[in-house]
């Protein structure tokens, strides 16, 4: 009888010229197993250039700042004084109660403090500058009865108890009042008074007219305004 003889497969690994080629004729391990990682045809291609809704978005962005500059612009015209009103907190509602108490005279807008200082660039009101801090809402007052415009957000802030929410700054004529500064606007004389000390003037001695008209030219132009009326109001008697 005759043995049969079964070779066990040794444990060592072969040599690595078997691991990558049989022979020169056999195929190449490497070549028909690539790695996708290390291909560079294999990686995930991604485009630079912004999708469609990507770009429709940003021009929607685009015309709505366009657009809130040119209503800064619209409120600027004719505009007597622009104070900024610190909202951090408000919600919609609380500026819906507070916008339904302002006179048709002044107008709230809320805006980006670099959408408003694009449009003050190159006018007077780029003094407002200093108040571009925080998150503002800005009120335009298209009246020479500044004391009277500012009262209502003043009754406002003391009902809600909004001491935080104060007014930021403002410009009138050309100037900067800060915080610290802000009661001399709400302490201006009304027309009214100044009509009154006016006319007492005229009625009074030569020196009296002449501390009149070197008062502030807000003053003056009241002057100015006041004789013009006190003649009509003579012409029409006549």
């Amino acid at each position: 009888m005759e043995a049969t003889l079964f070779t066990i497969p040794s444990s060592k690994p072969p040599p690595l010229q078997y691991l990558y080629s049989y022979s020169a004729d056999a195929f190449s391990f490497k070549s028909h197993f690539n790695n996708p990682f290390l291909a560079s045809s294999h990686w995930p291609k991604f485009s630079s250039k912004p999708s469609p809704l990507h770009r429709i978005r940003a021009a929607i962005s685009r015309t709505k700042k366009e657009e809130t500059v040119e209503k800064v612009k619209e409120e600027l015209q004719d505009c007597f004084l622009v104070a900024g009103i610190s909202y951090k907190g408000f919600t919609v509602k609380r500026f819906q109660e507070f916008r339904s108490q302002l006179p048709e005279s002044s107008k709230l807008l809320v805006a980006k403090n670099t959408l408003v200082l694009k449009a003050i660039e190159g006018t007077k009101w780029e003094a407002l500058k200093p108040c571009m801090k925080g998150m503002n809402a800005w009120l335009f007052v298209h009246t020479e009865e500044i004391p009277a415009a500012l009262k209502p957000y003043r009754a406002f802030q003391k009902e809600k108890k909004l001491e935080e929410n104060d007014f930021t700054g403002a410009v009138f004529e050309g100037k900067y009042y800060g915080t610290e500064e802000f009661k001399a606007l709400e302490n201006l004389q009304t027309r009214a008074e100044i009509y009154s000390q006016i006319l007492g003037s005229l009625k009074g001695p030569a020196s009296a007219v002449v501390g009149t008209i070197q008062a502030p030219a807000r003053n003056l132009v009241m002057v100015l305004k006041a004789y013009c009326k006190k003649l009509e109001e003579e012409n029409a008697g006549q």
